[in-house]
């Protein structure tokens, strides 16, 4: 391999550059598939969002998703332009919106799941079966860590 084309072994040894860097193989075929539909990541973790939680107030979306919320006001409109959630009042606090499905955002979720869990096979190949789950539940905990101690701080 030459020089040019090595990753600098400083950028190596940093394990948030080597997610960063592998997450992006683990993205890529994704983001065709909802290319394909005219969408985007953000727009299909709204949904996955909506459908794993039901209903929710822009904030707690934004939370749950750890979007600022004027990202997340785009994504928002555009799925309500293309039918796939509704915004209405919440009745139970009128200053909330309540974002939810509706039963065309309810169908492309359901035909995205497959596609989302397809595209995660192959870019870690490199892996057993055994040591993709493991890789899974590790970051799975460092994830849990941090945002446990995000949450503490607020």
């Amino acid at each position: 391999m030459s020089v040019h084309r090595q990753r600098p072994p400083s950028l190596l040894a940093q394990p948030s550059y080597l997610a960063s860097q592998v997450s992006k193989f683990g993205r890529q075929q994704l983001e065709i598939a909802l290319a394909e539909r005219g969408l985007r990541l953000g727009h299909q973790a709204v949904l996955s969002a909506l459908d794993d939680f039901g209903p929710l107030s822009q904030q707690q979306l934004a939370d749950a998703l750890d979007l600022d919320k004027s990202h997340l006001v785009g994504h928002i409109d555009e799925l309500q332009r293309l039918g796939l959630v509704t915004r209405a009042q919440d009745p139970a606090d009128r200053r909330r919106n309540k974002i939810a499905l509706t039963a065309a955002g309810e169908a492309t979720t359901r035909e995205l799941h497959p596609v989302a869990m397809a595209s995660q096979r192959g870019f870690l190949d490199a892996l057993s079966a055994a040591e993709q789950q493991t890789l899974t539940e590790l970051l799975r905990r460092v994830l849990a860590a941090n945002d446990a101690a995000r949450w503490s701080e607020v």
